[in-house]
């Protein structure tokens, strides 16, 4: 699990390695005029919650740091998936199927729920994945080119079928 997460996330590390500062915090693309840098920040934000929230194992996902300048400069979102990365490998001290506590704004107010660690973290990296799908569309509009032709597709999704398949 831990690794599927990384390899995930690694993605994410290609993509601010080939995108400038300009790139990465423009905010031009309608519906939503949101930034890759602004998904990368949010992604990383839910990661970064559970490890806070691992020592009394109390998960706020509502308590994101928004650091905005992960938003706005690829080197700091890179430090912030640095960080991440050291926390990931610091699991193996870690019960993945030990009850955590996880609360979060769902819309209508704040919500607790248990969880395991281990499903946390698998929701965390799914969220990461529908994220890197908007981030997809935004650099689609943007004309750069996606990292890898997995970025942002849930393995679970059907690929569309071309015509020489």
């Amino acid at each position: 699990m831990i690794y599927a997460i990384e390899m995930n996330l690694l993605r994410g590390v290609k993509l601010l390695n080939a995108v400038t500062d300009k790139q990465y915090s423009d905010k031009s693309i309608a519906p939503y005029y949101s930034s890759i840098g602004g998904h990368m920040r949010h992604i990383l934000d839910i990661f970064d919650c559970i490890f806070e929230g691992l020592p009394s194992k109390k998960i706020d996902l509502a308590a994101r740091k928004r650091n905005v300048s992960v938003e706005e400069y690829t080197l700091n979102g890179l430090i912030y998936f640095e960080e991440i990365f050291d926390k990931l490998k610091m699991l193996h001290f870690y019960d993945l199927n030990e009850i955590v506590e996880v609360k979060d704004d769902l819309g209508l107010g704040e919500v607790s729920v248990n969880y395991t660690l281990a499903a946390a973290l698998a929701q965390a990296h799914s969220h990461a994945t529908h994220h890197f799908a908007s981030i997809g569309y935004i650099i689609s509009q943007l004309g750069i080119e996606l990292p890898d032709e997995d970025f942002g597709y849930n393995p679970t999704t059907p690929k569309k079928q071309t015509l020489e398949n």
